[in-house]
């Protein structure tokens, strides 16, 4: 089994390419796309809960700030108040599969998240593994 993290991104047209009319800002969807959309999710967690590969999921705010180490007693520095919304993570599913073909799977079946007019959405969502324990640099 391996674990990969498929992230959600603000803009639907976020991928190398976006099919025209998929790009709705969720903030200009009714309240009741919004809850097909977020109860498909909820049921794509269940059913990967069912199977064994379902490990943690979230959903992020659009607000954010970017902080570095600015040196030792030093406070922390931030750009913003928030970071470019559009370039942020919308949210997150943690998957743990026997394989990378599952893990495309996967983020393609939840890439069909209905959006306006109850239609797939088509959304891009980004696959990252993680390193393994293995991990070393040479």
């Amino acid at each position: 089994m391996a674990k990969y993290l498929l992230l959600k991104h603000y803009r639907r047209n976020s991928g190398p390419e976006w099919l025209p009319g998929t790009d709705v800002p969720m903030d200009r969807w009714t309240p009741e796309e919004i809850t097909e959309h977020i109860d498909y999710m909820r049921r794509f967690a269940e059913k990967l809960t069912e199977s064994g590969e379902f490990v943690g999921e979230g959903a992020l705010a659009p607000e954010g700030t970017f902080v570095r180490y600015d040196g030792e007693g030093r406070p922390p520095v931030t750009d913003g108040p928030f970071a470019e919304t559009k370039d942020l993570i919308a949210g997150w599913m943690i998957i743990d599969v026997d394989s990378q073909e599952r893990a495309y799977e996967a983020a393609a079946e939840l890439s069909a998240a209905p959006g306006p007019g109850g239609r797939p959405i088509h959304e891009w969502l980004e696959v990252r593994p993680f390193l393994g324990e293995d991990f070393t640099i040479e």
